[in-house]
């Protein structure tokens, strides 16, 4: 029988603590995204970072031509491609708008530039070439993307490709010249084919992978967290930044159990699994807070404190009597970091609503099992 724990001793503190520290630790991912009406830019982002660009958190109207959009892990900035019938050349034009932004705050400056061009326009204006050397002018990395790429399939070989127009648009980026023939440089970092859905406007698209992976390379060092964070489509990034909070949280309450704490007295280990928690939701990029009331929070601390399977597992440990000691305290608080980060997974992939988070909890919450296991693979570890 599960042994109640009440809801008032559990301070959620530490879960609003560990999200705040959390979101500034990682800060916010700020994007360029530049390309002219239809070329797909708000399809590209959705796919990426599962929002829709005119809902990404609040939108600041910049200058003409110019639009921001933020959130507290990602930042847009919507640059339209040249104005076509102005007098200001495009170079210029745009770089005007870099002087705006630079203007802004640190955490809104850009960290990478996406240069949108439909893979059907064949070849790139002198208007494209013109603002991408201002960009690399600037200091800024560009990937220049091809959307809406068709991926036919071969009815000989089965395989997908890309049409010949499309390969002739690659080569000449490759090899770029001009109207008569002469070499021109064109200040992007690297090319990458991408499509948002299959040809009958369904699946996951194309090439997005590459984008994302390109991304990251071209981030400066102290914003890649913020794009893994930001970026939807990568689940094992993600991984790679929860597991050392669990481990550091496991080894928090291990030092909290080193003086061996009576069953009765696990509830303190919830503040330990509450910042946990509230860490791991930031980097899966869940606003838990906005999904749970203070006392359904309160409810899943008291839950994970594990009072009753603690009481199950020291029956197991000789000596331990009724006490918690480093080890039970450790690997539970492992087990419970391992079940809430395959929980978020579910919600930030979509297979479980935000709303049904705490129903759903109760299907990933530690087992026996699951801390035993724990338990033996910090014994290997050693």
């Amino acid at each position: 029988m599960t042994e109640e724990i009440e809801p008032s001793r559990i301070d959620e503190t530490p879960f609003i603590e560990g999200t705040a520290n959390a979101k500034s630790r990682y800060g916010r991912f700020n994007l360029a995204v530049i390309g002219g009406t239809g070329v797909g830019k708000s399809s590209l982002i959705n796919a990426v970072f599962g929002r829709n660009l005119a809902k990404v958190g609040k939108g600041l109207p910049v200058t003409r031509g110019v639009q921001y959009y933020s959130d507290d892990s990602l930042g847009i900035w919507d640059i339209e491609g040249f104005e076509i019938g102005s007098t200001v050349p495009p170079a210029e034009q745009l770089r005007g708008h870099l002087a705006e932004i630079a203007r802004h705050p640190k955490n809104q400056q850009i960290s990478v530039v996406w240069y949108c061009v439909k893979s059907n326009d064949d070849r790139l204006t002198p208007a494209d070439v013109a603002m991408i050397g201002e960009l690399s002018r600037a200091g800024l990395p560009v990937i220049l993307v091809l959307t809406k790429v068709d991926w036919s399939k071969n009815p000989i070989t089965g395989q997908r490709g890309v049409s010949k127009s499309v390969e002739e648009f690659v080569d000449w980026l490759d090899n770029p010249v001009d109207e008569n023939g002469q070499p021109i440089a064109i200040g992007y970092e690297r090319v990458i084919l991408t499509s948002t859905s299959d040809k009958h406007g369904k699946g996951k698209g194309h090439g997005l992978g590459e984008l994302v992976a390109e991304t990251l390379t071209l981030s400066p060092e102290d914003e890649k967290d913020a794009f893994r964070i930001a970026q939807r489509l990568n689940l094992p990034w993600k991984r790679e930044l929860a597991r050392p909070i669990i481990s550091a949280a496991a080894a928090a309450a291990a030092g909290a159990a080193a003086v061996p704490l009576p069953v009765a007295d696990a509830v303190t280990l919830a503040p330990i699994q509450l910042g946990m928690m509230a860490r791991i939701s930031v980097i899966y990029d869940i606003e838990m807070k906005t999904a749970l009331s203070t006392s359904a929070l309160a409810n899943l601390g008291a839950q994970l404190a594990g009072r009753a399977l603690a009481s199950s597992l020291i029956k197991l440990i000789p000596g331990a009597g009724s006490v918690i000691n480093a080890g039970v305290a450790a690997a539970l608080t492992g087990a419970t970091g391992e079940g809430w980060l395959r929980l978020c997974e579910q919600v930030h992939t979509g297979k479980i609503d935000l709303d049904q988070m705490n129903e759903a909890w109760g299907d990933y919450v530690p087992g026996f099992l699951d801390v035993i296991r724990k338990m033996a693979t910090q014994r290997l570890g050693k």
